[in-house]
């Protein structure tokens, strides 16, 4: 299944992408939050799509997407997960998973504008695979069981800031956390539905210029190992947001260093998962 939600900021409504189709759920679910994942709904879902998908209602053409779930409880952020990445960061490659956190206010369409924040200078991308969780968890046994934690997949741009992030002190949580820092989507696939996730391509573009070209076949810690290692340390909830590491060919990697600009577009792709594109905009505009 691909679940999506649509429709204008704080008023969106569930739904799933069916044959090309956005389809309304709104008549049989409140929306794909914790409730919904608790409550056995990935589930119903599926029995609904059987039963009555001929019924449901088509999603107007021009109406907005909207990130495929609802603000999470929290949004988790593996970094340094791609040896290659760590390597054009300057920073050694982790023993551990490299856990930072962003603000859930942060979520946001996969083709909503983004405001490039007041006094930035280094706005940088990152195209990232990220999981939702199904289930409340805390100390999993194990990351088979961690696996059957997972409702689904999709893409995040892990949209970052990086003189708040690595010049002003602190935790990368400042460069991390500005709104609008994190489209999610367009669709959130579901386990079956997104397949083998070990060797998916992953790829970013700003202005038609490939700049991103890499492959989940190079994380060095996989998601359901990341589920299992985190429940060791906080309890994480169902529709909570865990995002896996970015490959190579960031701004900051380059050379020299070269970060978004208002009129920027920045478009971005996950075999599988679909693909976003964001255009930046000036701060004020």
């Amino acid at each position: 299944m691909k679940l999506i939600r649509f429709g204008p900021k704080e008023r969106e409504k569930p739904g799933i992408l069916l044959d090309g189709r956005r389809l309304d759920c709104s008549a049989h679910f409140h929306d794909w939050d914790r409730a919904f994942f608790l409550d056995d709904g990935l589930a119903k879902l599926e029995i609904l799509i059987g039963k009555e998908s001929s019924s449901l209602p088509v999603v107007p053409e021009g109406e907005r997407w909207a990130a495929p779930v609802a603000r999470p409880g929290a949004i988790l952020c593996i970094g340094l997960n791609f040896s290659d990445h760590a390597s054009e960061s300057g920073m050694e490659i982790p023993g551990e998973p490299v856990l930072f956190m962003k603000a859930s206010n942060t979520l946001a369409g996969p083709y909503d504008p983004v405001v490039i924040p007041k006094n930035s200078r280094k706005t940088d991308w990152e195209v990232e695979l990220a999981l939702v969780l199904a289930k409340d968890v805390l100390y999993l046994d194990s990351p088979s069981e961690a696996e059957a934690c997972i409702a689904g997949y999709c893409i995040m741009n892990d949209i970052s800031e990086r003189e708040f992030q690595l010049e002003r002190g602190g935790q990368w949580d400042k460069g991390k956390s500005c709104p609008g820092f994190s489209p999610l989507g367009p669709f959130l696939a579901t386990r079956d539905e997104a397949g083998d996730v070990h060797s998916l391509k992953m790829q970013l573009s700003v202005n038609g210029e490939l700049r991103q070209d890499g492959s989940t076949s190079t994380m060095i810690f996989k998601p359901a190992y990341i589920v299992y290692y985190l429940s060791q340390f906080m309890q994480m909830e169902a529709g909570d947001v865990i995002t896996t590491g970015t490959p190579p060919g960031v701004g900051l990697g380059m050379k020299p260093p070269q970060y978004l600009k208002p009129g920027d577009v920045v478009e971005l792709s996950i075999s599988r998962l679909g693909s976003q594109r964001q255009e930046f905009i000036k701060y004020g505009s």
